[in-house]
């Protein structure tokens, strides 16, 4: 089951994607209603949408293609209080082109051990512990934290590169979608297609800037997809520059392609009583396969990011917007 959110002129739907139709739902006007009437009512989200469906269509070509006065907007969110959703993801997830070498096979030796870097020291670890048995934890992944609601763009929007930033890279991803019940059980509301969007040249400085090349916008959608298969999903994402494809590259994600299980990701997420309180929402990146920078390539102001997984929807697209270089600092005013 497929959902989209879409708006016009202050008008907000919930729709349910039946190419080449979106039908609208009734009585719901975003998807975060929608999960807390499932976890009120006690009832699977997709028996509580059946009983929402509308008679009223519209067409999905004409809303994508920007013909229609609805927009798409990203497939969760909490306009009313945007602090209420957390945004955040986990790296070196992925074994991406490392499948193929013999290193991936055999623990590291000793010297190897001592020669490696932080980066692929816990790579090693997540290969070798991040996939434990049913009912046990494994070892934890890399962690980091994006911002809150403010920072989530949907399909077509732009992400921007900050003025203080020194670039700003694509990084394709399934993103998964959670609610905290009101006894704080962390429900996985279903995932999406994702483009997690991070400075790669200020992270390559130096490790300990991870956590500030993260903080910047992102984008998720056009579709949530409640019960999305997440054993081996194959995708492809393309770079285009004044209309024509200046990158492109099949990608893979999925438990089959990464050191961690979803268990396990999900787990060292909300070990942490934090992120289990009741009513908030949370967007988890699971971590890219590969990235356009890793290939040399350096967005520019106009180029457009197009990301699709397959049985995840339409593409989720974007433009990349560059604000002008920050040239005085932010001044902080005292209270007196």
């Amino acid at each position: 089951m497929h959902l989209v959110q879409i708006a016009n002129a202050g008008q907000r739907r919930v729709a349910l994607v039946r190419e080449p139709n979106l039908a609208l739902l009734r009585d719901v006007d975003t998807v975060l209603a929608l999960a807390g009437r499932a976890l009120a009512e006690e009832r699977p989200l997709t028996a509580v949408v059946d009983g929402l469906q509308s008679s009223d269509l519209l067409s999905y070509d004409d809303v994508y293609e920007g013909r229609s006065p609805w927009k798409l907007l990203p497939p969760i969110d909490c306009p009313a209080d945007p602090q209420r959703v957390s945004v955040s993801g986990t790296g070196l997830t992925h074994l991406g082109s490392a499948r193929d070498r013999q290193a991936m096979h055999v623990a590291p030796t000793a010297q190897e051990e001592a020669q490696m870097t932080d980066s692929m020291r816990m790579f090693e670890w997540g290969r070798q512990g991040g996939r434990p048995a049913e009912g046990q934890a494994g070892i934890a992944p890399e962690w980091f934290y994006k911002g809150d609601g403010s920072a989530v763009r949907g399909s077509f929007a732009a992400l921007e590169i900050p003025g203080h930033a020194e670039d700003g890279g694509e990084e394709a991803e399934v993103a998964a979608i959670y609610l905290i019940a009101d006894d704080g059980t962390p429900w996985r509301v279903g995932m999406t297609t994702g483009n997690e969007f991070s400075d790669h040249v200020f992270e390559r400085r130096n490790y300990l800037n991870l956590a500030a090349s993260k903080l910047r916008t992102c984008s998720i959608g056009p579709e949530l997809v409640v019960g999305a298969g997440f054993d081996d999903v194959s995708g492809r994402v393309r770079i285009y520059r004044g209309g024509e494809v200046l990158w492109d590259k099949e990608i893979r994600t999925g438990e089959q392609n990464m050191c961690h299980s979803l268990a396990n990701l999900e787990h060292h997420h909300f070990k942490f009583a934090n992120h289990r309180q009741p009513g908030s929402v949370h967007i988890h990146f699971m971590g890219a396969d590969c990235l356009s920078y890793g290939e040399g390539v350096r967005l520019e102001a106009g180029d457009v990011t197009e990301i699709q997984f397959e049985n995840f929807g339409r593409a989720l697209r974007n433009v990349i917007l560059k604000h002008e270089p920050l040239t005085a600092p932010v001044r902080v005013r005292p209270m007196q």
